[in-house]
């Protein structure tokens, strides 16, 4: 692909044209995500853009998110499952009775919390819907 950056004004201006530059489509590499990357940053720096070139740069974006979210998900080494739960309680403001009514018995809470009582698949079930979390988050 010739360098975009040089060329701005020789950017298609139409949707189906830029398509055809770079399909719309997952990402599924780094070569992918670099193509984008060059094609994202040509339009974002133009000083107008097409309705068709906001369309088009937008629905990048949402791809090459989605390809970062899956590919570069921030992996906090060092930072233990309970660590992950006391922190996603603070910030939710709950209690260990919190925990427990949320896993179906108030006394559960402080038994996890103190480390008497690890996480069962199902508790981890229960808390990745309840905090909108993966469950690499508990394991």
């Amino acid at each position: 692909m010739t360098s975009l950056m040089t060329l701005p004004n020789k950017l298609p201006r139409t949707f189906d044209e830029l398509h055809r530059l770079l399909s719309l489509r997952p990402i599924r590499d780094e070569v992918g995500f670099s193509n984008a990357q060059e094609v994202a940053d040509a339009l974002a720096v133009l000083d107008r853009r097409t309705r068709d070139q906001e369309d088009y740069l937008g629905t990048l974006a949402t791809l090459m998110e989605e390809y970062e979210r899956e590919r570069h998900a921030v992996c906090p080494s060092g930072v233990t499952p309970l660590q992950t739960l006391k922190f996603l309680l603070e910030e939710h403001g709950m209690s260990g009775s919190d925990l427990g009514r949320l896993l179906g018995q108030r006394t559960l809470g402080a038994a996890i919390l103190s480390g008497r009582r690890e996480l069962s698949k199902a508790h981890i079930r229960k808390l990745r819907e309840y905090f909108k979390v993966g469950v690499e988050a508990f394991l």
